[in-house]
């Protein structure tokens, strides 16, 4: 069994169900079928080659959607390309999986100059780039394609923590997949009742939700607009039951003005992820939307689900600070450094086996061997499990800021900041922040002699690698903090930061 076998068994048991309410129209089962069976067979009229990449780059749409569950039903692996990400980053990503078609909206056409592969609209007239509407049109009579690969087959390769030099494609399995589906059907209790609000970038953490809500023959709510107004409207006007989004998003909800639980109506699933809730914010959310958060941890190389707390695990705020127990198919441990598994409620790194687990890191045999080591996935993230099972995160050995719901890697920004004529060393790190869960800064020591201002040097950053990697604000100093070897700290420079706030 393939992960796109859940969306076809759906497809043959509710026809007439709408799987995608989007602005422009609904979308049944079966129509939704015929158009991902047509689409299917037109990438492999383009590339016979089982295996072969498709990256797609594209807003939240239905034509997104068809065009991933098209990916999946042909046998390729999908390459997920963020419309937010900048031209170098898309071209790293791009050069590193060699993909042989690119699916993009048309406004994405420059992040993708100059990058080899057939190209498909997902809108606009048919010219000299076809649509995906053109396609799903000339191939109307196609059969549907067959696949035959074994479960340990790449079916996407997504991309984390290397936007400079040598970015990291984590291969994720058909047995991860299909392991996150049954995951999240499990812990949520999908239906076919179900409305799912697709607020987060399908090429981020929405797209674990999308055959999982269709395989229980729910429907996908495609929003009319951007931001939090959009999202209340879904919900208010539209019957949303479900959504996964960063807190960011959360906060910006009940921000929005005159909101109350009341254009929630059908709300029964709240489900944030990518960035940690402090108990304060927990308390808030609750109070606001009532018993129907919830949360899950995992990684890239393990997506979305190695854990979860379900609302019922929010009744007891002594669970506020943890991310969940164990979910189907893994085993989450606690590792010594020396490889030893340690006992209930000793600090040590998190460590997962089981089907979720990635098989590798994309033509990076040693940098898999480092993470993938006996079976176990180093997550480079501490903390302990509880007597009853719950997995405490204590903070993160990977140098990562996550500012809403998105990774950041100090040394990507660092690079960038280095660049700058004027910099002579910076450091880059996260600070607790309301809005985002954690915001991007830099502390820069300038060349002597050389001046730059605070938004000279955003701006820098911000047309090499994209707004999320933009620091927030950058703090100068005369002379960095260093240690006696003359290594900046970084540790005692974030404390300057925190304490000037």
């Amino acid at each position: 069994m393939y992960p796109i076998d859940f969306f076809w068994r759906a497809a043959a048991r509710w026809p007439e169900r709408i799987a995608i309410d989007a602005p422009e129209g609904a979308i049944r089962y079966d129509t939704l079928a015929a158009r991902v069976t047509a689409l299917a067979a037109a990438l492999v009229a383009l590339d016979p080659a089982a295996q072969s990449r498709v990256g797609i780059c594209a807003k939240n749409s239905a034509d997104h959607i068809t065009a991933l569950l098209a990916v999946l039903a042909c046998g390729k692996i999908w390459v997920p390309l963020n419309p937010k990400s900048t031209h170098p980053e898309l071209r790293r990503i791009t050069n590193a999986t060699e993909p042989s078609i690119l699916v993009l909206d048309t406004d994405c056409a420059p992040l993708l100059d100059g990058t080899p592969g057939a190209r498909i609209h997902t809108q606009g007239p048919d010219g000299e780039v076809p649509t995906v509407a053109a396609l799903v049109a000339r191939h109307a009579d196609a059969a549907r394609p067959v696949i035959d690969l074994p479960d340990t087959a790449t079916q996407a390769i997504k991309f984390t923590g290397g936007t400079t030099g040598a970015p990291k494609g984590v291969m994720q399995p058909y047995r991860a997949w299909l392991a996150n589906i049954a995951n999240q059907i499990q812990a949520w209790g999908f239906d076919e009742h179900e409305r799912y609000i697709v607020a987060a970038p399908i090429t981020h953490g929405t797209s674990t939700y999308i055959l999982p809500i269709l395989a229980q023959g729910g429907c996908h709510v495609i929003l009319e607009g951007a931001g939090a107004e959009a999202v209340r409207t879904a919900f208010r006007e539209r019957g949303g039951t479900v959504c996964f989004m960063p807190p960011t998003l959360v906060y910006m909800l009940m921000a929005l003005p005159g909101a109350t639980r009341a254009d929630f109506p059908q709300l029964r699933r709240l489900i944030y992820g990518g960035a940690p809730m402090p108990p304060e914010k927990i308390r808030e959310v609750r109070e606001f939307f009532g018993p129907v958060l919830g949360t899950t941890y995992g990684q890239t190389e393990a997506p979305q689900i190695l854990t979860v707390m379900r609302p019922e695990d929010f009744e007891d705020e002594h669970n506020w600070a943890a991310v969940g127990r164990t979910t189907w198919f893994s085993d989450v441990a606690i590792m010594a450094p020396d490889g030893r598994l340690l006992p209930t409620g000793e600090v040590g790194e998190v460590v997962a086996r089981g089907d979720l687990l990635m098989a590798g890191y994309w033509r990076l045999p040693e940098k898999t061997a480092e993470t993938l080591v006996d079976g176990w996935l180093h997550t480079g993230d501490r903390g302990l499990i509880d007597e009853r099972g719950y997995l405490y995160l204590k903070d993160r050995l990977k140098d990562m800021v996550i500012t809403g719901g998105f990774n950041v890697y100090p040394v990507d920004v660092e690079n960038a900041l280095g660049q700058h004529p004027a910099v002579h060393e910076c450091a880059v790190f996260g600070l607790p922040d309301d809005k985002w869960g954690e915001s991007v800064q830099a502390a820069v020591q300038l060349r002597p002699g050389q001046t730059a201002t605070e938004a000279e040097l955003v701006a820098f950053v911000r047309e090499r690698l994209g707004p999320v990697q933009t620091p927030k604000r950058i703090h100068f100093h005369e002379s960095l903090p260093r240690s006696p070897v003359g290594k900046v700290l970084k540790t005692a420079v974030r404390d300057l930061a925190l304490a000037a706030a």
